[in-house]
């Protein structure tokens, strides 16, 4: 059974704000892509290369995409990938996927950036 706006108790819909806004999950700490706000263009090119809609387009122009969904990043990389700038967008992989490697002539342990 479907209520009407006055069944349901709202008789004035004009106190209602008509535009949308989009809030960033902010679940975790994670933050999948880190971007150079003075290299990143604006264009969008990761938003569009992501598999997981990780982003959206920000709505000022020039600015980096807004993360919106940390959680659900593949941390594939095609979004690095597919940047037009050098440099304007960084993965950062989650701690429990910075793995430590060691060289076994030597002992030396090192991460790969």
């Amino acid at each position: 059974m479907r209520l009407t706006a006055q069944e349901s108790g709202v008789n004035d819909m004009s106190k209602y704000d008509k535009q949308v806004y989009a809030k960033p999950n902010q679940v975790t700490p994670a933050r999948p892509a880190i971007f150079n706000e003075d290299l990143c263009t604006g264009c969008n090119a990761c938003m569009a290369a992501c598999q997981a809609d990780v982003f959206i387009p920000n709505p000022v122009e020039g600015k980096p995409p807004i993360i919106l969904f940390p959680d659900e990043c593949y941390y594939d990389g095609c979004c690095v990938e597919e940047c037009p700038v050098e440099g304007a967008i960084r993965l950062n992989h989650p701690l429990m996927q910075k793995v430590r490697w060691k060289r076994k002539a030597t002992g030396e342990t090192f991460r790969v950036k």
